[in-house]
């Protein structure tokens, strides 16, 4: 089922996500619900608080993007040809690598993308959608979407790696965001 997307400006995007269990109720058909809703509103990766769920779990799929990728485009990022993967109760151990720059929009944050800083590699601990736990090392796009996802069971939105000014020329878009007077080909759900 194709969940509608929480638009910015709603509280839940600004919560800190909470674990879950394995007993969490109804986890294989969320799990399945959020995978549709991610394809089919374009999507690369969907965190839980994005479908109204304050908890830490997101998915992601940067395999997509290496298969639409452009010939001289191929080879430019170690993570080729990328991962689908679910993340339950993740945590950041720690980055590595320099910052570097990439466009990165959201389907919270509709018809805004932005250049963002991000490190290039993450080390995160996580558990699988069985509940097995992983520490792992991610770079490249990966581990873009990853940080991406991860900051929305944070609380956090790509905006808030903005300069001030930046932000400041963004407002009437957000604002027109969070009052529902946007167009976007997927359902979305906006702050009452």
């Amino acid at each position: 089922m194709i969940l509608p997307i929480v638009a910015y400006g709603s509280d839940i995007l600004r919560k800190v996500a909470t674990e879950i269990t394995p007993d969490y109720p109804g986890l294989p058909k969320l799990l399945e619900d959020m995978w549709e809703t991610m394809y089919s509103s374009n999507g690369v990766g969907l965190a839980a608080p994005q479908i109204n769920k304050d908890i830490r779990l997101f998915v992601m799929d940067s395999a997509q993007i290496f298969a639409n990728q452009e010939e001289d485009e191929k080879g430019e990022y170690p993570d080729d040809p990328g991962i689908k993967k679910v993340f339950i109760n993740a945590y950041i151990k720690h980055f590595e690598g320099e910052d570097w720059s990439y466009n990165e929009g959201c389907l919270s944050i509709p018809k805004i993308r932005e250049d963002v800083m991000r490190p290039e590699e993450v080390v995160l601990e996580y558990l699988d959608e069985n509940f097995e736990p992983h520490t792992e090392t991610f770079n490249g796009i990966t581990a873009r979407i990853i940080q991406h996802e991860y900051d929305h069971i944070e609380g956090k939105l790509f905006i808030d790696y903005l300069k001030p000014l930046k932000r400041k020329m963004l407002r009437g878009k957000l604002t027109d965001i969070s009052k529902g007077k946007i167009k976007v080909d997927y359902k979305m759900v906006f702050p009452k």
